[in-house]
């Protein structure tokens, strides 16, 4: 591709008040408004004085913002350029906006997260489509995923930062997830720590409230699958999820009784599996591989009281250990030297999962974790502000954001329902368009031969109506 002219006779001047960026925000935020969330925020938002007057309004113009690309304040900016204001209505400036944010307190955060929860329900409840976003309908397993990650801040002025396991200096964001087999990832809970603050701390809050959420999303969809790694294997949370009436499959630390019950797993008990490297036998109908995995009975906080102790069963996954010769050399070869061991424990009927697929779907935990590259490549790319709370409600809103472009996506089109945030503000969002109007009707001017024309509309078509024709 090259220019169709010479640089000489190329111009730009941007004088043009009907042009806009992103005219998928029309569809995105209508999607928005019929699902409630200026009416919630309206409702459920106390923040007092003129900074929280018009909450609706303003929560709405940060998640467009949001959707739009924006990942700090200033960014909100946006909102206010070309024909935006012949588009929509009350576009705050950037500082209006950060006033608000400053003006909240932990009450408020609470408030909020008790809004993203209400609005995934009803951003479900806007037809089948929509419906598609938490799962397909099929009364498939139903996957909770909790897990934190480190957003990563600069300067000194930044309320509760400070170094946390990954040793970069941030805030500690916990998130909680919901996936069935057909559909990927919303998210349920969040929650904004302190950097320095220990993985588990708070998570016996959140799991309630994410499994309470979970709950009004799949009634009457059997028990949920928590899965979780090994910062979270401790009776406080394994007990709140255990109570909310779901299974769990959290990993475990290889501590003495753990180390314990493996050895008390027969040789003749370990099953190849479909792991790195493997190989599938066709004669045999089974895996030839190096991992392979095995199970035995076991308690969980066998030391506590009997309240707090949970029966289920301990999963093994051994690999050999490739430093394990140089080990056996020096004549301290041990059980735990030849094999590397990776153990989880879980409630789960062995009936309903066995070993293999059991270990295998306790691996696809790993999914929270696009959830927290997708958050960090859009409006979690940064804390925008110095006071604490103000950034845990940018979280809350960058959640329902989030949410809210899956929705979308998911309306759109079957192809972008998994697609990462990025790729559908590309191709549905950010589209430009030339605003016309002409008594009561406004008209968008959207490019010829855009290669996403069907899926932008018909998400235009569900939220906005069926576009009228054109007079050419």
């Amino acid at each position: 591709m090259k220019l169709s002219h010479t640089l000489p006779a190329t111009s730009a001047v941007f004088d043009d008040p009907n042009l806009v960026s992103a005219a998928g925000l029309v569809p995105v935020l209508a999607l928005a408004d019929r699902a409630g969330l200026r009416r919630l925020a309206d409702e459920h938002l106390s923040v007092p004085g003129d900074k929280g007057a018009n909450a609706g309004l303003k929560v709405a113009s940060l998640v467009a913002g949001m959707v739009a690309g924006a990942d700090s304040i200033d960014d909100m900016a946006l909102l206010r350029h070309g024909g935006m204001g012949r588009v929509f209505a009350r576009a705050y400036a950037p500082s209006t906006l950060g006033s608000f944010l400053r003006s909240f307190t932990f009450g408020h955060v609470r408030q909020l997260d008790a809004l993203a929860s209400r609005f995934l329900t009803r951003l479900a409840a806007q037809g089948e489509r929509a419906a598609q976003v938490v799962g397909d309908g099929t009364g498939g397993r139903v996957l909770v995923d909790i897990d934190d990650t480190i957003i990563q801040v600069h300067g000194h002025a930044k309320q509760g930062a400070g170094f946390g396991y990954s040793g970069v200096r941030g805030l500690n964001a916990l998130l909680a997830t919901v996936t069935t087999s057909g559909s990927a990832p919303v998210v349920v809970a969040q929650r904004l720590r302190k950097g320095s603050c220990g993985s588990p701390r708070g998570a016996k809050r959140l799991v309630a409230d994410a499994l309470k959420t979970v709950r009004t999303l799949h009634p009457g969809q059997g028990k949920p699958l928590l899965r979780a790694d090994s910062a979270f294997y401790g009776a406080p949370t394994v007990g709140a999820a255990v109570r909310a009436g779901a299974q769990v499959s959290v990993t475990v630390r290889l501590d003495p009784k753990v180390k314990a019950a493996i050895t008390t797993i027969s040789e003749h008990a370990w099953t190849p599996i479909e792991y790195t490297d493997a190989i599938y036998d066709e004669a045999s109908g089974t895996w030839v591989s190096r991992a392979e995995v095995a199970e035995v009975p076991f308690t969980a906080f066998s030391s506590k009281k009997a309240a707090d102790q949970v029966p289920g069963r301990l999963v093994v996954r051994r690999i050999p250990d490739v430093n394990s010769d140089k080990k056996k050399a020096t004549g301290q070869g041990t059980l735990f030297d030849t094999w590397r061991f990776h153990a989880f424990f879980t409630t789960t009927d062995p009936t309903d999962l066995d070993t293999v697929a059991a270990d295998k779907t306790h691996r696809g935990h790993a999914i929270i974790e696009q959830v927290h590259a997708d958050l960090k490549n859009s409006a979690l790319a940064h804390l925008p502000s110095g006071k604490f709370t103000a950034n845990a409600a940018w979280l809350v809103l960058a959640v329902i954001a989030f949410n809210l472009t899956r929705t979308a996506a998911t309306i759109a089109s079957a192809d972008l329902a998994r697609a990462t945030t990025a790729t559908i503000r590309r191709k549905l969002i950010t589209v430009p368009a030339r605003v016309a109007s002409s008594a009561r009707r406004v008209t968008l001017h959207l490019p010829t031969a855009w290669p996403w024309q069907e899926a932008w509309t018909r998400l235009f078509t569900q939220n906005c109506g069926p576009p009228e024709p054109v007079n050419p």
